[in-house]
């Protein structure tokens, strides 16, 4: 039994590389470097390193959420409620921190991640909701929350600053942290059983059940990830703005599902890697960048992000019909 418990993990895990990571990372690298040149030919700001940093510091927040949601992606869950989470974890940290300090208010909103990231998991893989539906039952209800929370209104907070605009050794503290749990992530889902088990239980939930993997553990403790990873997105946000603002991240959810789909996961869970999602989000963050050089109307960079996640989920169900033909 231990045997095939390995050959599956072994498999799961080349699986997931050969179709996730060598035709749709290459294909996307191809796609931001073609952007990267448009946007240089057609604007003399984009070509910079201040706005290379721009960018990065735009898409840190979005990546911190996209690491444990990559996860779950590959091991056939979502979470939907990253966004309404941060937009909770903002309003409880500014709350807090005028009050009671900024150890407290930060403590409270990492506790509030963790909560959230037990009801989750406790709902998906113990109750037996499915993710889609349990997560967007908590969209719209965190955002409830995150409004009573003020009243409808922001909530200021000083001194609080560090965690959003601080730079050391030059590079914005949320970039650092993005490119470490990046880092982490990457070597999680190639070196380890867990990465490799996530790879086994979204390609066949019921198989990896049978040769011992413990799919409900897995899939809780990534829960657990995605909600303390969106508490601390809801932090940086907080700290940036300076306020705690209900509104904050609206849109949050959408930017992560794009970014990761992009990046070559399948919503059908088996299939996807780190890097492929940094490159979705790379290609989201020149996109948006590049069209606010040029002038574009702002509304467009929504319309294109929602093209891209269409034009993305359809290239995943045409290749899932082609294999399908082939086997």
């Amino acid at each position: 039994m231990l045997g095939m418990k390995e050959l599956v993990q072994k498999q799961s895990k080349t699986d997931g590389q050969k179709r996730g990571k060598i035709p749709d990372v290459a294909a996307l690298f191809g796609f931001l470097v073609a952007l990267i040149i448009l946007f240089s030919v057609t604007s003399p700001y984009f070509f910079q390193w201040d706005n290379f940093t721009n960018i990065l510091v735009a898409l840190a927040v979005t990546g911190i959420a996209c690491v444990p949601c990559t996860f779950l992606m590959i091991g056939g869950q979502v979470d939907l409620s990253v966004g309404s989470s941060a937009a909770v974890s903002g309003m409880i940290a500014a709350k807090f921190v005028g009050h009671h300090g900024i150890i407290v208010g930060v403590g409270c909103a990492m506790l509030f991640g963790l909560v959230l990231g037990l009801i989750n998991g406790f709902l998906v893989t113990v109750i037996g909701v499915n993710s889609l539906i349990t997560t967007l039952g908590g969209l719209a209800t965190l955002y409830g929350i995150a409004l009573l929370i003020g009243n409808g209104q922001t909530l200021g907070v000083q001194k609080f600053d560090t965690l959003g605009t601080a730079q050391p050794l030059g590079i914005p503290l949320p970039v650092i942290i993005f490119v470490t749990l990046s880092i982490i992530g990457i070597i999680v889902l190639r070196q380890t059983v867990y990465g490799r088990s996530l790879y086994a239980i979204g390609s066949n939930p019921n198989a990896a059940r049978v040769v011992g993997i413990r799919t409900r553990k897995i899939l809780f403790l990534t829960f657990i990830a995605s909600g303390l990873s969106s508490a601390l997105a809801g932090l940086i946000l907080c700290s940036q703005l300076s306020q705690g603002d209900p509104n904050a991240a609206k849109g949050l959810e959408l930017q992560v599902i794009t970014a990761i789909v992009l990046g070559g996961a399948s919503l059908a869970g088996g299939r996807g890697s780190m890097l492929g999602t940094i490159l979705g989000l790379l290609v989201i963050g020149v996109l948006n960048n590049g069209l606010n050089l040029l002038d574009v109307q702002p509304f467009w960079q929504n319309v294109a992000q929602g093209l891209m996640l269409i034009i993305a989920v359809s290239f995943d169900q045409v290749r899932q019909k082609l294999n399908q033909q082939r086997g």
